[in-house]
């Protein structure tokens, strides 16, 4: 191959890949990732979506609500034990606080998205959207796979509503304010 034609064909390259690199390169914003969701079935039932957050960006943020139309609604939940030493899952109010540079991880037995009241069945492999609402960086939109065999991360607690473990989920996405 010629040098010019070669370059050509690098240049191409490197154009194509170019937005591949583009947040490897400049993390900023939100980065979600290992997302998956654990659920009860049918309709009317509830489930729930775990994930890592990553705040990429030099600006603390906060996590302040979660959408998606598979719910008649989406909370933020957590893990608290009531002072008779029973371990409750409630709501969290204000949202979760997401400090500059820093990693939040949404598990089973911790914090959580709660889906209470499905719209339709999922079922083991069905996927949706869930739209991620943050202060300062905006909305991100993560598409999320169903699996309910995923296992609990050890020590962690099976609340029965969804489950949390490692691996890759389907979704991985990056926002910025807006």
């Amino acid at each position: 191959m010629s040098k010019p034609l070669l370059a050509a064909a690098l240049a191409a390259c490197l154009t194509i890949g170019a937005p591949l690199f583009a947040h490897a390169e400049h993390p900023e914003g939100m980065h979600i990732h290992d997302i998956y969701a654990r659920t009860n079935g049918g309709i009317g039932q509830s489930g729930a979506a775990f994930m890592m957050i990553h705040n990429n960006s030099d600006t603390d943020d906060r996590l302040v609500e979660v959408r998606s139309d598979v719910a008649e609604r989406v909370e933020l939940h957590t893990h608290r034990e009531s002072a008779d030493g029973v371990m409750q899952m409630v709501e969290i109010e204000g949202g979760i606080a997401l400090p500059a540079r820093e990693m939040h991880e949404l598990a089973r037995g911790g914090d959580h998205v709660m889906l209470m009241g499905l719209t339709r069945e999922l079922a083991d492999g069905d996927s949706f959207t869930l739209t991620f609402v943050f202060e300062q960086a905006g909305e991100v939109v993560m598409d999320v796979t169903v699996d309910n065999a995923r296992k609990p991360a050890d020590g962690a607690m099976d609340h029965g509503e969804g489950g949390h473990g490692h691996g890759h989920g389907s979704g991985h996405g990056s926002g910025h304010g807006g």
